[in-house]
C-alpha cells in the first residue's frame, strides 16, 4: 500500500456485491420481471454505490485533505480539488 494514498480494498467485497445485484437486475428484464420490482433494484444498487462512494470519500477527506493541510501550497490545490469534485456532484 502506498503510504501517500488510503488502501481502499476492503470496498472490493461491496463492489462485488453490486457486481451481483447489476446481475441480478439483468436476469430479472431476461425474465420479463414487473417493472417496479426492477426499479426497486435499480434503487438498491444506486444506494449501494453511494454508500460505496461515501466511505471512499471519508477516507479521502480523512487521509488525504489532511495530509495535504501540512503544506500550505498542498492545502490550496486540495481545496480547488474538492471545490471541482463537489461542483461534479451538483451535475
Amino acid at each position: 500500500m502506498n503510504k501517500d494514498k488510503p488502501c481502499h480494498k476492503d470496498d472490493i467485497p461491496r463492489l462485488n456485491r453490486i457486481l451481483g445485484q447489476i446481475e441480478g437486475i439483468k436476469k430479472m428484464i431476461d425474465d420479463g420481471r414487473y417493472c417496479p420490482e426492477i426499479l426497486s433494484q435499480l434503487r438498491a444498487v444506486r444506494s449501494a454505490v453511494r454508500s460505496v462512494e461515501m466511505r471512499i470519500l471519508q477516507r479521502h477527506l480523512h487521509h488525504c485533505v489532511v495530509q495535504s493541510f501540512e503544506n500550505n501550497k498542498d492545502k490550496d490545490k486540495k481545496i480547488e480539488e474538492l471545490v471541482a469534485l463537489f461542483n461534479k456532484y451538483e451535475e
